[in-house]
């Protein structure tokens, strides 16, 4: 008897404040979006080529940060950029301080614990760069020898490969912006682990550096978007837009621009 009045008091508040019950429910984050007009989307300011802030002029410009404002055009939103990392992506996801994570990032086991991820839209394996004086790196066969020291940023894929990888290599995992350059460039490191996209900036910018590639693709990494789980018609709102770039071309044509058209992921 207790419980139907309580129920019975809790529909009459409802009514008074001119709301129905279903609308009283929780607002989902599509919801939120379409009413605030605002899409806040993670990114790490220092990916050349996916979502890199021009040193020159201070402006953001890569692929995925074109592709966000693509995404927020679509929702009829504006879109706010909020600065994160890759070690701390997954706690500003869940702490709400954005919507989504578009800055190319590697799927990988220990991620898809605590993120959901869209469907894939590039794919890279892993590049070592050292300088173009290194005395006896030559090779992806040089890297894991006694002596060597190989930098990583911590929290990315090259991290855990290389500790599953490397026998007689010691790694030196690191965290902050430009800090695996500057321990090579320095000769505290004698080489770091990167991706496609930041072996291309350290062509671009750094005549010291020197890319190796192995004789054949290392560990091969799905990258795509990153939502908080539980959330499917979010997910489900980001993979139709996925789909919708690959289909439409412009995920190719920005890829072109970038250079980046040999990761493109196109299935």
């Amino acid at each position: 008897m207790m419980g139907r009045l309580a129920a019975a008091l809790a529909f009459l508040t409802l009514v008074g404040l001119g709301m129905a019950p279903a609308e009283a429910a929780a607002e989902t984050r599509l919801e939120r979006i379409q009413r605030t007009g605002l899409l806040r989307v993670c990114m790490w300011p220092d990916y050349y080529a996916i979502s890199f802030r021009n040193p020159r002029t201070g402006e953001l410009q890569g692929l995925d940060i074109e592709l966000a404002r693509a995404l927020a055009d679509d929702l009829g939103a504006r879109v706010g950029f909020v600065e994160t990392s890759f070690p701390r992506f997954a706690d500003d996801l869940r702490e709400d301080r954005c919507d989504i994570g578009m800055f190319a990032i590697g799927v990988t086991p220990a991620r898809a614990a605590v993120v959901a991820f869209s469907q894939p839209y590039l794919r890279s394996g892993i590049y070592a760069v050292t300088t173009q004086t290194h005395p006896r790196i030559k090779s992806w066969a040089d890297l894991d020898q006694d002596g060597m020291i190989v930098a990583v940023q911590k929290g990315t894929f090259m991290d855990d490969y290389a500790r599953g990888a490397f026998r007689r290599a010691r790694i030196a995992a690191v965290s902050r912006p430009q800090e695996r350059e500057d321990e090579v460039q320095s000769g505290r490191a004698d080489a770091f682990l990167t991706d496609y996209p930041y072996g291309q900036r350290m062509l671009a910018f750094h005549p010291w550096a020197y890319l190796i590639a192995p004789e054949n693709p290392v560990q091969t990494t799905p990258y795509a978007y990153a939502v908080t789980p539980g959330d499917a018609a979010w997910l489900d709102r980001v993979n139709a837009f996925v789909d919708k770039v690959k289909r439409d071309g412009r995920l190719e044509d920005l890829a072109a621009r970038y250079k980046l058209t040999p990761i493109v992921a196109r299935d």
